[in-house]
């Protein structure tokens, strides 16, 4: 298939990588010109504008994928290619999007009958070596069209064991990537995806908070532990209950700076730890975990404790963000 892809940073540029790898043409735009040169030097249509990139996808039904910031930016993108689009063609929106936007902006495109889809996009920074699990909303019929795309950007089986007992099921959700409903309902999910990392994360760094402090000048002598925090870390991988990618990534920061020290402590929140206590709220669903999580974050942009430093690890670690300052040296 030709698609066009709209947004080249960490993850957008990336997606397109995957999609040509796999034989997909591209055609890509962002507004700074060094990605677009960069990917045009690897095979993609690199175009200068939204119509020209438009103008470029020569093959109907058009197919436009979007990785953009949440928000105004992508508001803004889906107003404007609502404008240049025909009857037919497609938007996808791989953002993280509030849900409620993607019903309101599926309803409006509707009327230019113009399909939109919402596919929540989760993989980060490792997406083009391990491929995108994807929660997909939008109409049947366009998301099956779209399956070619779906299939290259999904991890696919990999080597993790089969699930028993779902040899009739869906067999999508295996590959890494399922068609969750109607419009929203694939943001919807991936919100609430992002609400879980965040307790997960939280639990892991509260843990190894504790760890960390087991030699404090406050407890007896006798009770006192100097522990080795990359050592538990990486025991924990091998075999454990509590194994995870999140706490491959904590072990792999901690086997590299034990203490921390290149990282702030400060957390970010990118909107969807909010959106799902939200949604908690709205359905009457105690959620105390995941709100503590997200209220744990608000608090590490006043002090930062060891605990949050990991936080801030494993974020970059899966997602390449930096947290209140320079990036952690490599």
């Amino acid at each position: 298939m030709h698609i066009g892809v709209i947004g080249l940073g960490r993850m957008g540029g990336n997606i397109a990588r995957r999609l040509m790898k796999a034989g997909h043409g591209c055609v890509v735009f962002d507004a700074d010109a060094k990605p677009r040169a960069a990917l045009a030097k690897e095979g993609a249509i690199a175009a200068s504008s939204l119509a020209g990139l438009v103008k470029a996808l020569d093959h109907k039904p058009r197919a436009v994928w979007l990785m953009l910031p949440a928000g105004a930016v992508t508001e803004a993108t889906v107003e404007a290619l609502g404008d240049l689009l025909d009857a037919g063609d497609i938007i996808i929106d791989g953002g993280n999007s509030f849900y409620k936007d993607d019903i309101r902006r599926a309803k409006t495109l509707a009327g230019k009958r113009i399909h939109y889809v919402d596919c929540g996009t989760s993989g980060g920074v490792w997406g083009l070596e391990r491929g995108y699990c994807m929660m997909i909303g939008g109409p049947k019929s366009v998301v099956e069209h779209l399956d070619p795309i779906f299939v290259a950007l999904a991890p696919g089986l990999g080597d993790i064991p089969r699930t028993p007992g779902r040899e009739k099921a869906d067999p999508r959700a295996e590959r890494g990537y399922i068609h969750a409903g109607p419009s929203g309902a694939g943001h919807f999910v991936k919100m609430v995806h992002n609400g879980i990392e965040y307790g997960l994360m939280q639990a892991y760094a509260e843990g190894f908070d504790i760890l960390r402090h087991k030699d404090s000048q406050d407890l007896p002598k006798d009770e006192r532990y100097a522990l080795n925090m990359a050592d538990i870390a990486e025991v924990w991988r091998r075999g454990s209950v509590v194994s995870s990618w999140l706490l491959d990534l904590g072990a792999a920061a901690l086997a590299h700076d034990p203490g921390l020290d290149s990282f702030s402590g400060f957390v970010q929140d990118s909107g969807e730890g909010r959106w799902t206590v939200e949604a908690a709220i709205e359905e009457a669903v105690p959620a105390d975990v995941l709100t503590t999580a997200l209220f744990a974050r608000f608090r590490s942009r006043e002090e930062h404790t060891f605990g949050e430093k990991l936080l801030s690890a494993m974020r970059f670690g899966f997602g390449g963000h930096v947290e209140g300052g320079e990036a952690p040296h490599a």
